[in-house]
Order: C-alpha cells, then sequence, then structure tokens
C-alpha cells in the first residue's frame, strides 16, 4: 500500500524538476499564457459534436431526465478524475504523448519500460480514427450553412427554412446533399481541413491558444442565442420537463455504461488531448482546479445544449429518440416552425462548427506533436504530412462510404462506422485504461509530488483520488471497454 502521508509530505529528493526538465528534449517548451487561456483551450477540445449532437440524441434515445443526472454525476466523481491522470502525465513529462508514457515515470534514475509508449501510440490510431470521420461530419455541417444560406436567398438548390418543412423534405436532403453528393462533401470537408491548416501553421499558442480565446466566447454565445430562443417557443416546457424530469426506472447497467462512454467521449479521453496541453501548462499551475472547471463547463455546455434542442423538438411536436440524424433531420423542421427559421438555422449550425473546430485543431495537435518531436521534422511538414494523410487516408474513405465503398464492412460495419467504433470502443479505452494503471502503479510518488506541485500545493483530495485511480477507475474504464466490444460477440 502507498503511504499516502508519506507521498504527500516528505520532501523529494528525486527526480527534481531540473532533472524532468533536462530529460526533457523541448527545452523551450511553450507554455500558456495563464489559466484562462489554457481553460478555454481545454474547453474547446472537450466541447465538441460529443457535447452539441452526441449527448442530445443520447438523451433522447435514454428517457431524457434519468440520462441528464446520471451524466452530472458520472462527470464529477469519473470524468474528472480521468482528466487529472491525463493531466500529471502531460505536465511532468513536457513532451508529447507518446514519450510521455515514460518520461513522466522517471525516478531516482530508474525508467520505466518502453512498453508503456503503446498505449501513447493507441492513442495516436485513436486520433487518427476520430478525425477520419470527425472532419466529414464537419463538411456536412457547412453544407447545411451552406444550403440554408442558398434556400434564404431562394435558390432552388437550397434549404429553405422560412416556412414549415417536412419529414420526407429533410430525409431526401440528407440524402441528395449528404450521403449521395461526395464530390460536394469533399469540398466542404476540404474547407474544413483547410480552417485548421491555417491555425495550426501558426503553433500551439500563437494558432490554437489565440483561436480559441475569440471561437469560445462566439460559441457560447450562439448557444445561448439558441437557447434563450427555443424557450420562448409554443410549448417548449413539455421539452423541459422530459430532459429535466429524471424516471429512475431508466437507471439501468447499459444506461450506466452508455453514460461512462459519453463523459470519455466529451473529455477527450484517451486521445492524447489533455497529455498533449497539458505538456505545456506551467509548473505552478493547480491542476486539481483546472480539471475540476474543465469537468464543470463540460458538464454546463452540454446540460445547455439540450436546453437548445429539446424544447425546439417538443414545440414541432417532433420524437426525441430520432438517434444521431436528431440534428441533422429533425431539428431542421423545427426551425421551419420558427419565426426566422433560417436564421436561427444558419446560427446553430455554426455552433456546431465552431464547437467542431475547437476540437479538431487539438487532436490533430496530437499527431503533430509526436511528428515534430520524435521524427524532428519541421513543424509545416508536420502538419501537412498529418492533414493530407488523414484527409486522404480518412476523410475521402469515410465520404465513399454511402457510395462506391458502400459494400465495403470493416467488423461487419461501413467505413464511416468502423472508424467510429474502433476509436471510440477500442483504442481510446485501452489508452485511458493504461494511463490511469501507469499513473496509479509506475508514476506513483511522482503522480502525487506533480498534483501538489512538489509539496508547495498540497491538496487534502488527493489521496482520495489518488485511491480512485489506483483501485477504482481501472476496474470502471475495463466495464466499459468489455462493454463496448459486446456487439463483436
Amino acid at each position: 500500500m502507498v503511504d499516502f502521508q508519506r507521498l504527500l509530505t516528505e520532501k523529494k529528493t528525486h527526480p527534481s524538476k531540473q532533472k524532468i526538465q533536462g530529460d526533457n528534449p523541448v527545452s523551450d517548451r511553450q507554455t500558456w499564457s495563464n489559466r484562462l487561456t489554457y481553460v478555454l483551450t481545454v474547453a474547446g477540445a472537450t466541447i465538441g459534436f460529443g457535447a452539441t449532437w452526441r449527448f442530445p440524441y443520447l438523451v433522447g434515445e435514454n428517457g431524457g431526465g434519468a440520462y441528464v443526472l446520471t451524466f452530472i454525476v458520472v462527470m464529477m466523481l469519473v470524468g474528472i478524475p480521468i482528466i487529472l491522470v491525463e493531466n500529471v502525465i502531460g505536465r511532468r513529462a513536457q513532451s508529447n504523448s507518446v514519450d510521455a508514457f515514460v518520461r513522466a515515470g522517471m525516478r531516482g534514475g530508474v525508467t520505466p519500460s518502453p512498453f508503456w509508449k503503446l498505449f501513447g501510440y493507441m492513442g495516436l490510431v485513436g486520433a487518427f480514427g476520430i478525425l477520419a470521420y470527425y472532419m466529414v461530419i464537419g463538411g456536412w455541417v457547412i453544407s447545411y450553412i451552406w444550403h440554408i444560406v442558398l434556400g434564404a436567398l431562394g435558390f432552388s438548390s437550397g434549404l429553405d427554412l422560412s416556412s414549415p418543412v417536412t419529414k420526407e423534405i429533410t430525409e431526401s436532403f440528407y440524402s441528395d446533399s449528404i450521403e449521395h453528393s461526395p464530390l460536394a462533401i469533399t469540398l466542404f470537408t476540404l474547407v474544413f481541413v483547410i480552417i485548421n491548416w491555417v491555425i495550426l501553421r501558426k503553433g500551439v499558442i500563437e494558432g490554437i491558444e489565440r483561436s480559441v480565446k475569440y471561437l469560445m466566447p462566439l460559441l457560447l454565445l450562439c448557444l445561448l442565442i439558441m437557447v434563450l430562443r427555443n424557450l420562448s417557443l409554443d410549448n417548449a416546457m413539455e421539452g423541459v420537463r422530459f430532459y429535466l424530469t429524471p424516471d429512475f426506472s431508466k437507471i439501468t447497467p447499459k444506461l450506466l455504461l452508455d453514460v461512462l462512454g459519453q463523459v470519455f467521449f466529451a473529455l477527450s479521453l484517451g486521445f492524447g488531448v489533455m497529455i498533449t496541453l497539458s505538456s505545456h501548462l506551467s509548473r505552478t499551475e493547480d491542476m486539481s482546479k483546472t480539471a475540476l472547471i474543465t469537468g464543470i463547463i463540460n458538464t454546463l455546455v452540454a446540460v445547455m445544449a439540450g436546453f437548445m434542442i429539446f424544447p425546439s423538438l417538443f414545440s414541432a411536436n417532433l420524437a426525441p429518440d430520432s438517434g444521431p440524424s436528431l440534428v441533422f433531420k429533425s431539428l431542421p423542421i423545427a426551425f421551419s416552425e420558427m419565426y426566422f427559421g433560417n436564421f436561427f438555422a444558419i446560427v446553430f449550425f455554426l455552433l456546431l462548427v465552431i464547437a467542431a473546430l475547437t476540437t479538431s485543431l487539438t487532436i490533430y495537435q496530437v499527431i503533430i506533436s509526436v511528428l515534430v518531436e520524435k521524427l524532428r521534422i519541421s513543424l509545416d511538414r508536420a502538419i501537412n504530412l498529418t492533414l493530407g494523410g488523414i484527409f486522404l487516408f480518412g476523410n475521402i474513405p469515410c465520404i465513399l462510404t454511402y457510395g462506391p465503398l458502400r459494400d465495403v464492412r470493416i467488423l461487419d460495419r461501413n467505413i464511416f462506422d468502423a472508424f467510429d467504433f474502433i476509436s471510440g470502443n477500442i483504442c481510446f479505452v485501452i489508452t485511458a485504461l493504461g494511463a490511469t494503471i501507469y499513473v496509479g502503479w509506475v508514476m506513483r510518488e511522482n503522480a502525487v509530488d506533480e498534483i501538489d506541485n512538489h509539496g508547495r500545493l498540497v491538496h487534502k483530495t488527493t489521496p482520495l483520488w489518488f485511491g480512485l485511480v489506483r483501485y477504482v477507475i481501472p476496474v470502471i474504464i475495463a466495464a466499459i471497454f468489455i462493454y463496448g466490444l459486446r456487439s463483436l460477440f
């Protein structure tokens, strides 16, 4: 057993901060300007389609309030501690997400086995997988914005939401303009990739940090506009009641495991994102506080997304359980029932683009950091290789899933769904499990030392967190992993 009191109070003789920094080949590593910019960047990394697209449709499928309540509880008790796991690894190592699995555990001249790097590489595979389809969804959203603008201007090729439309119209539009328009979606996806490329070329601080400082307030403004507008609709309170009233009979083992998976997805856990971002974090920063703030912000935005969606659905007498197509097929009908439907639809899809952008930037950065620091190639070349490689070998196959590649099956899934399944149910869960075991059983004293800032910022909750990391959270993650593989048997 670990002597928590000794870990919390004794002065460490190894490894010193200088030793860790000396082992790090990137001695001039940039750090975030301040806590606010770091928190905004981390919030941006975690507030993507997970909060604005995936969370609402899972709420609809799982009976409303029971799912929301369980999500909040699990986020606080499990999500935040795992954020801290990845933060500890990243800041201690001050390196990319692969090398971090060795460097964070160095102590007393002893170096952990290179075996642990496999978990970092697994995260890279998962990051590739999620960006393969994530960027395509971004292309879909841009396509919706483009066609709604055309519709508002009176073009017959557009999607005009100034007057009520039927489900048949939205389904036909989705089929014709999304599933069966590979060239157009390729162009829209390329636009989204280029936006990422322009920002990433400026680096972590000049590019990502400065962009997120503007994008996050804009995202929250769009979200607030949509929430206020939709709460004013007729019959909106029926949607609120569905959303907030828990039916405890709905809380089943399946729902609990679905919630755990959503927490992982929503917080970008297992992507290597948190490890990469926290590697640029000042050594004087209070990581416990930033992890708590990150979890709270993510939860609030996800909950607000529900207030944006369910009142509009119930106002238009639409079913809330339409699954992943909820945003693309059901919500346009709801917008068409509103005054200024085109305007509010554009604001909504703009919100989705911003949310996706703040996430995609940080996932790309995980791969880019590894290429720059391990292969010693230039930043520009690493960006071109990363974005170009994923576009050719990930985005294009996903776009062609409903066309020429419709008959290609991987694990009994089409290409698009296979990328989602392999990254979300296998790679990320294994990486998060490895990170938790690594912190609890390999880093040990290093983890406690790092979280308490070398004894200068001792937290009373550290022993509880460390106990959860060693004995409880690995079991929970293993349960998620087994549950996620159930469809293979």
